[in-house]
């Protein structure tokens, strides 16, 4: 089958992309300024839930990748043209931007409450608590954002003490590579066992299996768009510094850039060198 238009393509991977942040990013924007989704787990479940039907409402016109690694990922291994890459990822990007943008309307007065209480004017080091809800942090800084009391500067301090850079960059490539794996595995259309119609579910479990252990750490990003796009408009909307590049200097480009695609080549390499098993005529072809 000869691929989709272009155009169609970035329309779809910029639609994908922007419902994977606004409800990805909403949950968070819910969990932290809002006191709902109790639970990581609940958080995961939005995460996987959207990026199934992302990929049952797109999958069919751009392959749904809906993620910058996975595009690279792909086009690394020969398995995408690598013509098409960097539209794809624009499209990525202008997705993810424009549902920061509808979150901070949305959210707004949210925003500024829990600012408010917390009393950390935006912009300053302790507006982290807020600004996590676009851009993402290592370690997550999710627990200061409860209760009422004032944020001191003492607990940002020994939060950062708790993840390094090395091994934030560790928790993204692994999970990266874990996603990446599943996805070409379980899209496989060589292999007859698949069936197409359970793939995003697999997928979606699969995301949301990798937040629960890896969230903790970096907020468990996997996916550049879905990070850069939110703290680009973050930086513009406010937080400046904060969000880019944020407490720890570049590691937003090392842990959130750098690494899920690093991490996605890994995995599509892994199943391309290792796994991939040659269709059905081929093995026929070399039995015979």
């Amino acid at each position: 089958m000869s691929p989709r238009p272009l155009a169609a393509c970035c329309v779809a991977e910029l639609i994908g992309t922007f419902l994977l942040v606004l409800f990805g990013c909403g949950s968070v924007h819910v969990a932290v300024l809002a006191d709902g989704l109790v639970g990581l787990w609940q958080v995961a479940m939005v995460w996987g839930g959207i990026v199934m039907l992302a990929i049952y409402l797109v999958g069919g016109i751009s392959g749904a990748h809906i993620n910058p690694a996975i595009t690279f990922g792909l086009a690394t291994w020969g398995l995408f043209p690598r013509s098409r890459v960097l539209a794809y990822v624009v499209s990525q990007l202008a997705g993810a931007i424009l549902a920061a943008a509808t979150l901070y309307v949305l959210f707004g007065p949210f925003l500024a409450a829990k600012e408010a209480q917390k009393q950390v004017p935006r912009g300053t080091p302790g507006s982290i608590i807020t600004a996590m809800c676009y851009g993402e942090y290592f370690p997550n800084p999710g627990g200061l954002a409860g209760g009422t009391e004032p944020l001191s500067a003492s607990a940002l301090t020994e939060l950062n003490q708790l993840v390094s850079e090395p091994v934030a960059c560790l928790a993204e490539v692994l999970g990266t590579a874990i996603l990446a794996l599943i996805v070409v595995a379980v899209t496989d259309t060589r292999q007859a066992s698949n069936p197409s119609w359970f793939a995003p579910v697999l997928i979606g479990l699969t995301i949301a299996v990798l937040i629960c252990m890896i969230a903790p750490l970096t907020q468990a990003c996997f996916n550049p768009a879905r990070d850069f796009g939110p703290r680009l408009f973050a930086y513009f909307a406010g937080w400046g510094e904060v969000a880019l590049p944020g407490p720890r200097g570049l590691g937003f480009l090392t842990v959130y850039i750098i690494s899920p695609i690093v991490g996605s080549v890994i995995g599509v390499g892994v199943y391309r060198l290792a796994l991939m098993q040659p269709a059905p005529q081929e093995a026929e072809g070399i039995n015979s």
